[in-house]
């Protein structure tokens, strides 16, 4: 089976047309690897004489802080998406495709991989009340595993948008990234200096619209050319220490438990200055990355896994929580060391390889999602805006809450069904799974 899958791999890469840029599929994979990795690492269960216990590292251990800087990637995967999505997006436009065909094909593979996920916590939680798993556990657990989902809420946005964004791309250049760079800081401005803490979410689309802008600017060669990628590098590495020990802005480029501010909820100017540095970095490495995926081997491997990564990257995290539920129940087995000691790290090590053993078949079985067909037309683009901010809505909330309402102990109906009646609306329910009938 794996040669097969393997064999089908290496088929496909021979097949690459040689003016594709395989940097940017190596980045989109690495890119979720990274984060998936970053996951399993900061999540820090231990088990004492008191029972069990789950805490962050970030929270645990404050030099760990320090590691977010390399392991938040997510900048990287919005301006890679910037630069696919203007590949395609003026292919459309050459091609006269219609709209709605071409959002249909990016939010298909996108969203549908999310729903089997949302079934599985549907079930799991509705068992683990009924099994009388105490409800902040049951809350905390489902959480954990459904945060990776608010990307796919934002990202969804970024793709709604796409149209608009080319065309001031196409108007206005470099001007299209600096006039949502300039409302993040007033944004930001208004969350810091007013206490209109408010507004400062509106800073989830211009802070990550900024970022995925850049793709266009990467595409058209336009920013961080020759010389230039050390200026964003160096520049966006020094606004970021600046900003982070002299201004109001947290260390770390991730959620820490407890803390009162965080950078990414909502987003903060550091999370653009991380984008910089990033940017410049990846025009640094770009021909030599490119260079390296010549290689059959490299750049087989970068399709295979790039067929399953949204699928990896939605379902970690639960493979990560069913373990540790597992460990628990028999006993707290391998959870025993206190987080950030040497045995911990030890320990943490071998978990790793746990999760990833048991991640692989289950991605294997439900990363057919992410390979669809549809069996007619695309329905309208309006229907497939509304369905999509449903569907989008939906993850987000069960990203921040969970899957229970802390206070009755129920499910939380409504976010969880609000993704399957949005891919309803936008037809993404009703598709083929190809290989596997109707």
């Amino acid at each position: 089976m794996a040669i097969a899958i393997w064999d089908k791999a290496l088929d496909i890469a021979r097949q690459t047309p040689e003016a594709r840029h395989r940097g940017v599929d190596f980045l989109r994979a690495a890119s979720i690897i990274v984060v998936v990795i970053g996951h399993w690492c900061m999540a820090a269960p231990w088990v004492d004489e008191k029972g069990a216990h789950i805490a962050h590292m970030l929270g645990q251990a404050e030099w760990t802080q320090w590691l977010t800087w390399g392991l938040q990637v997510m900048p990287i995967f919005f301006f890679v998406g910037g630069y696919s999505n203007g590949i395609s997006w003026s292919a459309a436009l050459r091609d006269d495709k219609p709209w709605s065909e071409w959002l249909a094909s990016r939010l298909g593979r996108l969203l549908a991989p999310a729903l089997p996920l949302i079934l599985f916590w549907i079930v799991a939680g509705f068992l683990a009340i009924q099994l009388g798993v105490p409800i902040p556990m049951v809350r905390v657990a489902s959480q954990i595993a459904l945060v990776p989902t608010w990307f796919l809420a934002v990202y969804v946005l970024a793709i709604l948008l796409v149209p608009l964004a080319y065309q001031a791309w196409s108007r206005f250049g470099l001007v299209s990234i600096w006039v949502p760079v300039g409302l993040a800081v007033i944004m930001d401005y208004a969350y810091f200096g007013l206490g209109l803490k408010g507004l400062g979410w509106t800073n989830f689309l211009f802070v990550w619209f900024s970022v995925h802008q850049l793709g266009f600017a990467w595409l058209h060669k336009r920013a961080a050319v020759g010389a230039g990628a050390w200026f964003w590098c160096l520049g966006g590495l020094a606004l970021l220490v600046l900003m982070t020990e002299l201004g109001p802005w947290p260390r770390s480029m991730v959620g820490v438990p407890g803390s009162e501010v965080s950078n990414t909820t909502p987003p903060h100017l550091p999370i653009l200055a991380l984008a910089a540095f990033q940017f410049g970095f990846v025009r640094l490495i770009e021909i030599r990355l490119s260079t390296w995926l010549k290689k059959e081997g490299t750049w087989a491997g970068t399709v295979l896994i790039n067929g399953m990564i949204m699928t990896t990257f939605l379902w970690h995290s639960t493979v990560m929580m069913l373990l540790y539920g597992i460990a628990v129940y028999f006993g707290g087995l391998g959870l025993h060391a206190y987080p950030g000691t040497g045995t911990w790290w030890l320990m943490k090590a071998g978990w790793i390889i746990a999760f990833t053993i048991v991640l692989i078949p289950v991605v294997g079985v439900t990363s057919r999602w992410e390979r669809i067909a549809r069996t007619g037309p695309p329905v309208a683009g309006v229907r497939q805006v509304m369905g999509s901010l449903f569907l989008a809505s939906g993850l987000a909330l069960l990203a921040f809450h969970g899957v229970v309402n802390k206070d009755s102990g129920q499910l939380l109906y409504i976010p969880l069904l609000l993704p399957f009646l949005g891919a309803l609306i936008a037809g993404i329910i009703g598709i083929r799974i190809k290989g596997g009938g109707r």
